[in-house]
């Protein structure tokens, strides 16, 4: 570890997805998978991306009907496929027997593991670092910095400045990531990382898995109280507030200035617009707008649930006339 580096500057986000170093053809992509390529055969790739962050350059699997508009249709200009058809202008279709099985191929090529390897690990000046902290291969963590004791941080993770970390967190696990085949699942190998920014404060026993291709990011100021689970691909923005027990699944976004009270659930893939509040015990079915209050499984406008709650409880009284 060296004992001091410059501050970790994170700035606006943008997406870290799995590089190809040096970019490839959708031709030459094609060969190495022993795959053949329609469409635009000189399109650069310069990224692996899962559907959900995928951006212009960015080669992206689709293994399912249901998803082909998606995927043809997204920000990805290769495209992993298992039918044959006309590709849209501009992009190149690459087809595979098992798209997901040559993505996942791509991925372990040109993002291998690092492991536990004490490689590229920088730690800045004034940062407090208990000696039973383990960090993996390239890890950064800022200024000024409080990791307690057990905390685990995986590799490709970077932690901002003044970033306090309470006992046994875990950072950068694997996500909980998987393609369902009749002989069991498949672990789809993750290539993303976590980005913790300046000011956040994460508390004993929480879980911030790694992204699949891009990012988990917690954004700046944001506050965990224990036992709280973020995750992969999860976007959380600044100045958010977020109760113990909380859970929220994979590729949500969370805008700024939110607040999570305890036991909220979130599926994946859902937004929480800034400023709203949903308050414990909560679980949420679709994305909510900003600037206000929710309640109740499946949650709404808190008043009309309290209304909804105080009806139920006249059912009695009412079943008993009806009956009378």
């Amino acid at each position: 570890m060296s004992a001091q580096v410059p501050r970790v500057l994170l700035g606006p986000y943008r997406s870290p997805r799995v590089r190809l170093s040096p970019s490839l053809t959708a031709a030459e992509v094609a060969q190495w998978l022993g795959a053949q390529v329609t469409g635009d055969p000189r399109r650069m790739v310069t990224g692996i991306n899962e559907i959900n962050r995928v951006e212009e350059g960015d080669l992206v699997f689709v293994d399912h009907p249901k998803y082909y508009d998606k995927a043809l249709n997204s920000a990805a200009t290769t495209i992993l496929i298992d039918k044959e058809m006309e590709a849209p202008a501009g992009k190149a279709l690459i087809i595979s027997n098992d798209p997901c099985g040559d993505y996942n191929r791509l991925v372990r090529h040109f993002m291998p593991r690092a492991g536990w390897a004490q490689q590229g690990i920088h730690v800045g000046e004034g940062s407090e670092v208990h000696h039973s902290v383990v960090l993996g291969a390239n890890v950064t963590i800022g200024r000024d910095c409080i990791i307690s004791p057990g905390v685990v941080i995986y590799e490709h993770t970077t932690i901002g400045d003044r970033v306090i970390i309470h006992a046994n967190t875990v950072i950068g696990g694997d996500p909980f990531y998987y393609k369902k085949r009749p002989s069991g699942y498949d672990k789809m190998p993750p290539g993303g990382s976590v980005v913790i920014e300046d000011d956040v404060e994460i508390g004993a026993l929480c879980t911030i898995d790694r992204g699949v291709s891009a990012d988990t990011r917690i954004g700046q100021g944001t506050k965990l109280d224990n036992h709280v689970q973020v995750g992969h691909d999860t976007l959380i923005g600044k100045h958010c507030l977020i109760a113990s027990h909380v859970g929220i699944s994979g590729a949500v976004v969370v805008e700024d200035n939110v607040t999570l009270w305890g036991q909220v659930g979130v599926p994946s893939k859902l937004r929480i617009g800034a400023g709203a509040t949903v308050l414990g015990q909560s679980g949420l079915i679709a994305s909510v707008e900003g600037g206000r209050t929710y309640f109740g499984s499946p949650a709404g406008e808190w008043k009309q649930k309290m209304r909804e709650i105080a009806l139920l409880g006249k059912l009695p009284e009412l079943f008993k006339k009806l009956k009378d």
